[in-house]
């Protein structure tokens, strides 16, 4: 179970590595080619889409399990000083854990709609849904990872802060 579950924080980010690896090269290779050989990578914009779809939200679960996110700090000396910190912590993961289950409907719903238009990318011919699908899955993992880590921050919060 341990190991099924370092797997699941390990995979989205070689998945986002991946991604932005090959992002990488092609964008080099388009810079190349469109400059030197006036021949550009006709796929590119399609890629860049695609590519930033999945580098962006296949991370977001693991980020938000791990409370990785870039954070402003104004308030939490004052926090800390009336020991709210985990309290705000818990409440902050639980509205968006919430709010997010919003935005992963809605974007499952537009996929649904691409999907019965027959949408599909301009040059790879690839389904636009299947982007949309992911796009609404990670983020409705993100919601369920962020609501446990709010839960888990209440009932439990040595647990909650051992996130790996």
């Amino acid at each position: 179970m341990m190991r099924l579950f370092s797997l699941s924080v390990w995979l989205p980010g070689l998945l986002a590595s991946a991604a932005l690896f090959v992002l990488m090269v092609m964008t080099f290779a388009d810079v190349v080619l469109r400059s030197v050989f006036n021949a550009p990578i006709e796929v590119a914009a399609d890629l860049t889409r695609l590519l930033m779809a999945v580098m962006v939200f296949s991370v977001m679960p693991v980020l938000s399990g791990r409370n990785a996110h870039v954070s402003v700090d104004l308030l939490d000396g004052a926090f800390s000083r009336f020991r709210l910190s985990r309290w705000r912590d818990a409440a902050v993961c639980l509205f968006c854990g919430a709010l997010l289950f919003w935005p992963a409907k809605r974007v499952f719903d537009l996929a649904e709609r691409s999907r019965s238009y027959g949408d599909v990318m301009e040059y790879l011919r690839l389904p636009l849904h299947v982007v949309g699908w992911f796009i609404a899955a990670m983020t409705l993992v993100t919601a369920v990872v962020l609501v446990v880590r709010g839960v888990l921050l209440i009932v439990a919060p040595r647990l909650a802060r051992s996130a790996p």
